[in-house]
């Protein structure tokens, strides 16, 4: 007797339409009983302030060069340290010849030469980094900042938007945060990046392709499509607001991540009006709150917003504004989820789907354990 197949029991591969790729989901891996953990803030308990932290308020910044002021809500700089400069020299390589005597030595370096040009491609990266602090205080992270505090870093990311999108080499830029030390994050002070570049970055270019792709097979676009789906279905959907739905994507790779649209369709931060982006203030500190409580733990994760290039072209139907959130934590808040072995050698796996995943994350409290446990 043939048995219905069911996502949470059998192995499956899911695709993803903004990137034209696969992920392996194994859920009978699983079956066993949860062990995660309550580890509490690996942290520990942070001062509001921090008198050698380079972020906090009146102390000098990383290389003692300069100071930050004495700010009270969200402060800009440009990065210290930029992974890009504006000003770059000319790229030009070639393979040298081996011997200006001998004629076949010359053609072969040309052969070589032709070779190399398809082969070993490079090509400058101009730019600006510049680093957004969320709050003057060093102790709290964006589950514990209020709505209004969230909404001033979603208005500071788009003035910056809208300065650095006037520059004529700029056509990209990308927000993002790295949120703990497990992500790389050197600083527990709440902050974020803006790198503004002159080419759209391998990903946002892989769903913008994808999109167009679908807007020319369908005439819709592929995200307003998915929400449609998303909150029809229900199953995958952690929380949402009149204008903005959290959901752990179909053909998600990390056990908890998630997916912010816009409900509108919408191509970037600028096209946010005032009730939007309190909207999407209030659907960040929502999901961020909600990780913190999967372990009771601070949660890291990598967030980034993916919208519109500032590049002049049109991109009214190959661009919906969205967020990734993309945390690492597996079953504590010590066990980390690693990309290895067939992961890496063929595609990306979970044991999680995505329907869990996001069960789980809809359970979890929007208080914030820290104040759970003092009440």
């Amino acid at each position: 007797m043939s048995q219905s197949f069911d996502f949470a029991d059998y192995s499956h591969r899911r695709w993803n339409p903004l990137t034209d790729s696969w992920v392996m989901c194994s859920p009978h891996r699983s079956k066993r009983p949860w062990h995660g953990e309550q580890g509490g803030d690996s942290l520990g308990q942070k001062p509001a302030y921090d008198p050698t932290c380079y972020l906090c308020p009146s102390n000098s910044r990383a290389g003692g060069k300069e100071m930050n002021p004495s700010y009270t809500s969200t402060f800009v700089f440009p990065n210290d340290f930029p992974a890009v400069q504006e000003t770059q020299p000319v790229y030009s390589w070639s393979i040298p010849a081996t011997s200006t005597d001998n004629l076949q030595s010359v053609a072969n370096t040309e052969n070589m030469q032709s070779i190399a040009h398809s082969l070993l491609k490079a090509e400058i990266v101009r730019g600006q980094c510049r680093v957004v602090c969320f709050s003057p205080r060093h102790d709290l992270t964006m589950a514990e900042m209020d709505i209004d505090e969230i909404l001033a870093v979603v208005k500071t990311w788009t003035r910056e938007y809208i300065e650095l999108s006037a520059k004529e080499y700029i056509n990209y830029i990308q927000i993002f945060e790295n949120k703990g030390s497990m992500m790389g994050c050197s600083n527990p002070h709440p902050h974020g990046q803006m790198w503004a570049l002159g080419d759209i970055p391998q990903e946002p270019s892989r769903e913008l392709s994808s999109m167009k792709k679908y807007y020319e097979e369908h005439s819709r676009c592929l995200l307003c499509d998915y929400v449609a789906l998303e909150t029809r279905d229900g199953a995958r959907i952690v929380c949402e607001n009149d204008s903005f739905v959290c959901l752990v994507p179909f053909w998600a790779v990390w056990p908890f991540e998630t997916l912010v649209v816009s409900k509108h369709h919408l191509g970037s931060l600028v096209d946010l009006n005032p009730v939007q982006q309190k909207d999407l203030a209030d659907v960040m500190r929502r999901v961020a709150c909600r990780y913190d409580n999967v372990f009771e733990s601070s949660f890291p994760y990598s967030m980034g917003i993916h919208g519109a290039p500032c590049d002049g072209q049109p991109h009214a139907n190959d661009c919906h504004l969205h967020l990734h959130f993309y945390p690492p934590l597996l079953r504590s808040a010590t066990i980390k989820k690693f990309l290895v072995g067939f992961e890496m050698m063929a595609e990306p796996q979970r044991d999680l789907t995505p329907e869990q995943a996001a069960e789980r994350l809809r359970g979890c409290s929007e208080i914030h354990y820290k104040m759970t446990n003092t009440l």
